[in-house]
């Protein structure tokens, strides 16, 4: 079946597994953020759902060199003030739960930036004069991630959090390796030499648990969004250590049959701790859950491994969305939900 191409074309009517072979061309996107005069002593970043996954990859690579926190609420934490650099991210720029966040930001002097693709986020940038970020149209948010990582890169940069030089040069490289790898999972690549395909299939018919290591995680999380977005298919996720000081007992109660499958994301890159987690929780749980489908991340670099697992993730999520009997792109009970809260 995902080896039918008409099939593909008249299911993904939006392209989307077009854009998920293309998004390595987001991560080349310039970004006009004006120099910060002085540096800021922590960073909020408020944002929902896809918006904020930019930030969340960006605190694997580069990190942070002084506290960071992701606000996904209608309130700010009392700490913020003027020594904080306070990110508004939205793509339609008309989210809720931002822009209150941002109110109140704006109450505490912080320094402001918005990242946006339009709405009222942009609007208020542009009367107010804060440093602006505009993202290029895409179909949905969860389909900009990238251009959300590489505007916050734009932001650090700015804020003299991060090495311009650097990190164009490990963007750059990382961008030529995605555009690599995401040949590899195209429609075009027939089933049994395609990784992407293969695991979409075993996956068909089961709510979905993805793990991610310390490093892994804002991939891991991405997946969790993807395929709960893209296929409409229920997913979780968490994370080891903490996995494994209480989730870990949830496995091993009955049914033995769980209508579950286990997705584990892991890197080279993790804690050596992190990499025995992972091993010794599948010994211990074997029997008890399902087998774990383990995604070993390429790359030679941190950068390069997080993209591929993001990249690999939507392709996964896409072609469950066409196992599905499902077009990937709308999400119509969201939009509804949307408007049920006016």
């Amino acid at each position: 079946m995902l080896d039918d191409v008409v099939m593909i074309h008249e299911r993904d009517a939006q392209d989307s597994l077009g854009i998920a072979e293309k998004q390595w061309q987001q991560l080349l996107v310039d970004f006009d953020i004006e120099k910060m005069s002085t540096k800021p002593a922590n960073i909020v970043f408020a944002g929902m759902g896809g918006s904020a996954l930019g930030a969340l990859l960006a605190s694997t690579w580069p990190g942070f060199e002084i506290p960071f926190e992701i606000v996904r609420n209608y309130s700010i934490p009392n700490y913020v003030s003027s020594a904080t650099l306070f990110v508004a991210s939205s793509y339609s720029g008309n989210t809720e739960e931002t822009l209150s966040a941002l109110e109140q930001a704006e109450k505490t002097g912080a320094q402001i930036v918005v990242i946006a693709g339009g709405g009222k986020l942009v609007e208020i940038a542009r009367e107010k004069k804060y440093p602006l970020a505009v993202l290029p149209a895409v179909t949905q948010p969860r389909y900009a991630v990238l251009y959300s990582f590489r505007a916050f890169l734009s932001v650090l940069v700015a804020a003299q959090l991060l090495d311009e030089e650097q990190m164009r040069a490990e963007v750059q490289k990382a961008s030529d390796f995605l555009k690599a790898q995401t040949g590899l999972w195209a429609p075009t690549i027939e089933t049994a030499k395609n990784p992407a395909k293969k695991l979409a299939l075993d996956l068909v018919g089961k709510s979905i648990v993805v793990y991610g290591g310390p490093l892994t995680y804002p991939a891991a999380y991405k997946w969790k969004i993807s395929f709960n977005e893209n296929a409409k298919n229920i997913a979780w996720v968490n994370q080891f250590p903490e996995f494994n000081h209480n989730e870990f007992l949830g496995w091993t109660s009955h049914p033995l049959d769980k209508p579950y499958a286990v997705i584990d994301l892991r890197s080279s890159f993790e804690h050596p701790q992190i990499q025995k987690r992972f091993e010794v929780s599948a010994k211990l749980l074997s029997g008890k859950r399902p087998a774990p489908h383990t995604v070993q991340a390429e790359g030679e670099s941190m950068l390069e491994q997080l993209l591929w697992l993001v990249a690999m993730g939507d392709f996964v999520s896409l072609y469950l969305a066409l196992l599905n009997g499902l077009n990937p792109t709308p999400v119509d009970l969201i939009e509804k939900f949307k408007k049920e809260l006016i």
